[in-house]
């Protein structure tokens, strides 16, 4: 796909519009996730400032350090306007005078470094500082045809890592020795960056986020593998599947896969526009609550991904927000029994405007290794 059709040029004046309905009179936003969307570009997090100044009226502008102009340039074509600052002078004036006005309220990165927020307080002290998330969060949560197409790229890519796992994942092997292959493969399957890879064998599975250590993967242990990474359009992969390491597993554990199996499809099926992320959250987590294992299942059941990996929407008890055509997030429950072992399913979806569809497609029960 063209970058035009995954980044087009009319999302600065949809953000615009934006700004200005919510009050606000420009937002600044430094590299990160809403840069990229507005932009296509990538840019460098560093000390040096890089901030594009969106006025809710008027001319956009994109402050960078002077060495990476040529990579702004780039990235952004000839319609954006740049200016560069040379070290050791002050980028802050440049953002004061490419607002072309007084400002009263501004929108910052959700992310922005400190150091810049403080900055920029001094260098508009009668701007009132706001999230510029608050007004960008309703353009970025209902993906576009490209976004999704983007994603169903990811979501194959890091299949193709899955159905390779018996390559590396064996009784006598550590987690992170296994850890080390997954993200050699990542990158193998058209990944430009490794996000996460967590290998939690045995009773370390029982921590949702332990990630990796040196403890020998044992026979017959439960092993969850939760990975994703980063494609050359920005958008991401994550996808957990839960594993069996040679022998027999725990008769308990059985069971309670074979619940969890039954919620996440339940989950996945429950998605529609017009459900609330509230709902889809119940949907998988009654089915879990009724077989006994409620309280072993911590966590919410999935989370917006796209440009960032965790983004709107939330599925979580009390988001009352209604799934609509567009959303793509992940429906991944759990069931973690400490000092013993757990277990996690966990595709990435859309909502579509008649139900929804799986972005990763490999078998999600339990596979014996």
């Amino acid at each position: 796909m063209g970058t035009d059709e995954l980044y087009p040029p009319d999302r600065l004046v949809a953000a615009q519009r934006a700004t200005a309905a919510a009050g606000l009179d420009a937002l600044l936003l430094t590299p990160g996730c809403d840069l990229r969307y507005l932009t296509g570009y990538d840019a460098h997090a560093g000390e040096r400032l890089t901030c594009l100044v969106l006025p809710a009226e008027g001319e956009p502008t994109l402050v960078v350090p002077r060495l990476e102009r040529p990579a702004a340039e780039a990235s952004v074509g000839t319609g954006l306007r740049i200016v560069d600052h040379a070290d050791g002078a002050d980028p802050y004036p440049l953002v004061v005078a490419a607002l072309d006005g007084p400002a009263a309220a501004v929108g910052l990165a959700d992310r922005m470094w400190a150091e810049q927020v403080l900055a920029l307080r001094a260098a508009l002290p009668g701007a009132a500082q706001h999230l510029a998330g608050e007004v960008l969060r309703e353009l970025r949560i209902r993906k576009s045809p490209a976004e999704v197409a983007a994603l169903a790229e990811a979501g194959a890519a890091i299949d193709e890592v899955h159905l390779r796992m018996g390559e590396w994942l064996r009784p006598g092997r550590t987690e992170a020795e296994v850890a080390t292959d997954i993200a050699a493969a990542i990158r193998a399957a058209r990944h430009v960056s490794v996000d996460f890879v967590i290998v939690a064998a045995g009773p370390n599975g029982a921590s949702p986020h332990h990630g990796t250590s040196d403890r020998p993967i044992g026979v017959g242990e439960p092993v969850v593998v939760d990975i994703g990474g980063t494609m050359p359009t920005g958008y991401r992969s994550d996808c957990t599947r839960t594993y069996l390491a040679g022998g027999p597993a725990p008769a308990d554990f059985v069971e309670y896969y074979a619940v969890l199996h039954a919620a996440q499809r339940a989950a996945v099926a429950a998605v529609r526009p017009g459900i609330t992320a509230a709902a889809a959250d119940a949907a998988a987590r009654a089915p879990i609550t009724a077989a006994g294992y409620g309280d072993a299942f911590v966590h919410r059941t999935g989370h917006g991904i796209g440009l960032d990996g965790h983004e709107e929407p939330y599925l979580v008890a009390g988001n009352d927000r209604p799934l609509e055509a567009g959303m793509a997030f992940s429906i991944e429950p759990g069931i973690y029994l400490a000092g013993r072992h757990g277990a996690r399913i966990e595709d990435i979806v859309v909502c579509t405007t008649d139900g929804v569809q799986r972005l990763n497609t490999t078998p999600t029960e339990l596979i014996a290794l």
